[in-house]
């Protein structure tokens, strides 16, 4: 059988260079812990720490829960939602 992913709206942020007043925005909004590392940042998600490095987007779940993704995959799943 085939699924279709359900249209849910989510939070999300690039960690791109000069985006960081929107990324640390973002960061004390939802309350995601992080360490910032070289090349991105340590988020702790439901697997445990995983890197979000640069230009990866940064996405909290339905539930509250964090994990990064790569814009490839992030371009074909998600579309503007607006505010």
């Amino acid at each position: 059988m085939k699924y279709r992913k359900k249209p849910v709206v989510i939070k999300a942020v690039q960690l791109v260079k000069g985006n960081d007043a929107a990324i640390l925005a973002f960061m004390y909004e939802t309350d995601c812990p992080f360490e910032v590392v070289d090349g991105g940042m340590d988020i702790h998600t439901l697997e445990g720490v995983m890197r979000c490095a640069t230009d990866d987007w940064l996405i909290q779940g339905v539930q509250g829960e964090f994990y990064p993704c790569k814009p490839a995959i992030f371009e074909a799943t998600y579309e503007p939602a607006g505010e």
